[in-house]
């Protein structure tokens, strides 16, 4: 036998090979005027020998096999022409790879073929076309096919059911289930993930309902585990409770796929006891369970739980991935954990990671949030192409470290690289902003979010720009902006106006924030703190008195400050005069030489703030023992010699911790962090990288101090809250816009 030398052949002679003159009708009389110059059919292969020789031999089964092993599906359906009557196994054949690779040209031209050779395609093929063009998007092909079919059987009913569900189109989906002769277990798991995928959970369950009520229904654990997602998006723990019990009568409580939705389930209730339950049932855990578990964790407040779960993660075998870290490396974030963070970053590096991932972008944001912007700077700049989210990080850390011309630098920086910002960057600009007092500039930006970058305007955006214009006491134009909203202003816009109220004593817009505050949140204390602090400041007793019987009455009671510093890594809680401390000795003695000190440097304790019932040597030993001294006095002791100081604070620091930390960073020679609930400030050599515009503000605002209030200082002998841990404090993340709590 002579073997074909397909490079040897003209193209017209082997156009005639693979296309036979009664079958070239069925391509275009343009595609075969083309020229075909040093073209062949099959394209150079050492396979390509032995399809010719199958062709030449009608073995065409076997040359369709070959051509879409190697994933040449144009070829084997333009073999088709060469085969005088292709059987179904060919079409089918072919068919099944079309729908492995979503090949729909290929598929339609298929289905074309079958047409024009005449053949009358039974149940099997059929079938697959609705599947192909289901799975393909085109549903419209899908239904003819469907609708032509003399015959039907479960799976074409199926498919057809479960390509509607798949898009959203729940109701012609249903109109299909309810016309069903008959159905199985996989005609209700198509339904009922279908409605839990749009969101319309209380349908699915009722379907389930209907499941229970017909006696031939079964359900399997594709079926249970829709159900427990439909329990699960509502949330219902009762309802998923139910299923759970069902779960263990029919003996699917060992299956895999229903533990992992038992888990989300419980998770997404709210339950982490009974999803940790089925968590340490699971015999195969992989990286999504274990991820999930995590994350149920951190996000029920548990994290201690969630860090050690993650620990267990890494001694497992199982590798964490993006979604692992990202996880974990937010709730660093959240929690201040820094040092945990790095400890997690050393890790990601050890084992590798993708720098591309959205993993580097939680990275730069643990860093940013954690006081860390320079090594936060020096992960982005080891990203090959930053995302959106590591640019919006470094930029809101910049503005939040005191730094706002480089946040508007990295902006700037970020409109070049020809990425789009979105409404969460341009909060960390106009955040820049407020801190640096760019008031025009802010507003530039403000506006360029509408006119030049074509989004439209958030609360949080409202919120920012109010906060320029109240902090500059421009009032005029923060109430045309508030009136002219298309949206109702939230608690940050307003809390942010009542602040520039007390900077500048303006009564009449802080009685209008004021009621509208007590209306959105009438139970946050620092809406009447400072509300009557500005009518102490006018000498308006009387209405003083008015807000503290309001507090009374709604009983409501101002948040303790607390600070707390990491050593060692564990954490050290301190409150205001707090002795509870096992090292308050050394704590206090270190504070008393310090204080020596930091008098012959020039310091002079602000006393203004004290309550005015005590001597005034009491009030300065009131200030000795606020939080945030009592921890950045603990961290130098238990450091050594230059290494930095980083405390964390619940409520804004007060004005004389911040002009005490300038001095004793200079004294002691050190660089200490403190991050309250607005801002990092970053004290070195005596002065802080706010560069006072926040004192500046809040010293405007400096009021006489009522007896009524005692929110600023709190006796040393108090102890009420000794026991008030770390553990209590909640950090909001809308940092942004926190209330100034004096």
């Amino acid at each position: 036998m002579k073997f074909l030398n397909l490079k040897a052949i003209s193209s017209y002679n082997l156009a005639a090979l693979v296309f036979p003159k009664r079958n070239l009708s069925f391509f275009s009389e343009t595609q075969l005027s083309k020229p075909l110059i040093e073209k062949s059919f099959f394209k150079s292969n050492s396979k390509d020998g032995l399809i010719s020789r199958l062709c030449i031999d009608k073995r065409y089964k076997e040359a369709v096999d070959i051509l879409c092993d190697q994933k040449r599906l144009k070829e084997a359906v333009q073999l088709l022409n060469r085969i005088e009557r292709p059987s179904a196994l060919i079409y089918s054949t072919i068919l099944c790879h079309c729908l492995h690779e979503r090949a729909l040209e290929e598929g339609k031209l298929v289905h074309a073929h079958t047409k024009a050779s005449g053949l009358v395609p039974g149940l099997f093929i059929s079938n697959r076309f609705i599947d192909l063009y289901a799975k393909c998007g085109c549903l419209g092909d899908a239904r003819k096919v469907f609708d032509e079919m003399p015959d039907k059987d479960l799976c074409s009913w199926n498919t057809m059911i479960s390509g509607y569900a798949k898009v959203g189109k729940l109701d012609e989906a249903r109109r299909l289930f309810d016309e069903m002769p008959d159905r199985d277990h996989y005609s209700w798991s198509a339904m009922i993930s279908g409605y839990v995928r749009q969101d319309w959970a209380k349908e699915g369950l009722e379907l389930y309902r209907m499941m229970q009520r017909c006696e031939k229904s079964r359900c399997d654990k594709f079926t249970v585990s829709s159900v427990l997602a439909a329990a699960a998006a509502i949330p219902s723990l009762r309802v998923g409770k139910e299923i759970h019990g069902y779960v263990m009568r029919t003996g699917l409580d060992s299956d895999e796929v229903v533990l992992s939705a038992l888990l989300d389930m419980y998770g997404k209730c709210g339950n982490i006891d009974e999803a940790r339950r089925v968590f340490d049932k699971m015999v195969e855990r992989d990286v999504v369970t274990w991820t999930a578990m995590i994350d149920r964790c951190f996000r029920s407040g548990r994290s201690k739980d969630g860090f050690s779960l993650f620990m267990e993660l890494m001694s497992s075998g199982t590798r964490p991935n993006g979604f692992t870290f990202s996880g974990v490396l937010n709730a660093c974030a959240d929690h201040a954990a820094g040092d945990l963070g790095k400890q997690v970053h050393g890790y990601m590096t050890r084992i590798g990671f993708d720098p591309l991932s959205f993993a580097a972008s939680a990275l730069v944001h643990m860093y940013a949030k954690c006081g860390n912007i320079e090594n936060a700077k020096r992960v982005f700049k080891g990203m090959p192409k930053p995302d959106l989210v590591s640019w919006t990080s470094l930029i809101v850390g910049y503005a939040q470290h005191g730094q706002p011309n480089e946040a508007l630098q990295m902006f700037e920086s970020l409109h070049k690289s020809g990425i789009k910002p979105d409404h969460v960057t341009f909060v960390g600009v106009l955040s820049a902003c407020t801190h640096a007092g760019l008031v025009d500039k802010g507003l530039e930006y403000f506006h360029s979010i509408k006119t030049k970058h074509g989004l439209g305007y958030t609360a949080d955006h409202y919120a920012c720009i109010v906060d320029i214009l109240a902090r500059a006491g421009r009032f005029k134009e923060a109430e045309e902006i508030i009136n002219g909203m298309p949206i109702r202003p939230d608690k940050f816009l307003w809390a942010s106006l009542l602040g520039g109220c007390r900077i500048y004593g303006n009564l009449e817009l802080a009685k209008r924030a004021a009621e509208a505050l007590f209306e959105i949140e009438p139970e946050n204390p620092a809406t009447y703190v400072t509300l009557g602090n500005i009518y102490a400041a006018a000498g308006m007793w009387g209405e003083v008195a008015k807000v503290r019987k309001t507090m009374d009455k709604r009983k409501v009671a101002k948040k303790p400050g607390l600070s707390w510093i990491e050593i060692k890594r564990e954490k050290h809680a301190f409150t205001i005069g707090d002795m509870s401390h096992p090292r308050f000795n050394e704590i206090d003695m270190f504070l008393q030489k310090l204080s020596k000190r930091m008098r012959e440097e020039g310091y002079i304790p602000n006393t203004n703030f004290v309550l005015h019932d005590v001597e005034e040597e009491q009030k300065e030993q009131n200030l000795a023992y606020h939080s945030e001294k009592l921890a950045v006095a603990f961290g130098i002791i238990s450091t050594p010699p230059g290494t930095p100081i980083k405390v964390f604070k619940n409520l804004r620091t007060c004005v004389d911790c911040h002009t005490a930390i300038k001095f004793i960073s200079k004294i002691v020679d050190r660089k200490i962090i403190v991050r309250d609930s607005n801002r990092f400030h970053c004290f070195e050599n005596g002065s802080c990288s706010c560069r006072d515009y926040w004192r500046f503000n809040f010293l405007r605002g400096q009021s006489t101090i009522s007896e009524m209030f005692g929110y600023l200082s709190i006796s040393a002998s108090t102890s009420k809250f000794e026991s008030f841990t770390v553990d209590h404090v909640k950090r909001e993340e809308k940092v942004l816009f926190r209330l100034e709590q004096y």
